[in-house]
């Protein structure tokens, strides 16, 4: 049985990248069904996730089997970020849905410090070496986005250059170098983060 999954996370960038970092999925029964995003460049708080929770689980045909939270650490603390949403929402999940079926997960910095994991695919996709870029822990790489931006030069970075890198690269070698993308892919694939 497949397994139907929603991604809520803060943006754009995410909701184009995120499809193409959990591709590799479908061949183990998980569909991504959607990433849902806060409207008009809102932030991700408690009241927006449970809006994008209740919209997504009325409107779907096939209701989805779990919910993933994801939400940028910003360099603090995950378990500090994520208190609110776990404390909060359980009790706010529409009527049907069970807050096991709710995952917290974080980013430490930013989803692009997931893609200072894959170094090599990423330097061949912007054309150009990554530099004195730590790549070695990426979920160490402090404002990664802003690091992604220099390196990109005179092309601005947008959501649809996210996307792009995205697609370039490959999750699994990102799985094996970042633990912050680790834990999400588990949240998405099996369950709670490890």
């Amino acid at each position: 049985m497949e397994k139907r999954v929603i991604v809520i996370a803060s943006g754009e960038t995410e909701r184009r990248a995120i499809p193409h970092l959990v591709q590799h999925l479908q061949d183990r029964d998980v569909e991504l069904s959607s990433v849902a995003i806060p409207s008009n460049n809102r932030g991700l708080n408690v009241d927006m996730v449970e809006k994008l929770i209740a919209s997504e689980w009325f409107s779907s045909t096939l209701r989805p089997n779990k919910f993933v939270i994801l939400v940028d650490a910003d360099g603090k603390d995950p378990d500090e970020i994520l208190q609110p949403f776990r404390e909060n929402l359980p009790s706010r999940l529409p009527r049907g849905l069970s807050s096991d079926a709710v995952l917290y997960v974080c980013a430490q910095w930013h989803l692009e410090a997931w893609y200072f994991a894959d170094a090599d695919n990423l330097s061949a996709c912007i054309e150009r070496p990554l530099g004195n870029v730590d790549t070695s822990s990426p979920d160490a790489i402090q404002n990664p986005k802003l690091h992604l931006k220099n390196l990109l030069a005179d092309k601005f970075y947008t959501a649809r250059v996210s996307e792009d890198i995205a697609k370039s690269l490959d999750a699994r070698a990102i799985v094996r170098r970042s633990p912050s993308f680790q834990s999400f892919i588990a949240a998405v694939e099996n369950g709670p983060a490890p």
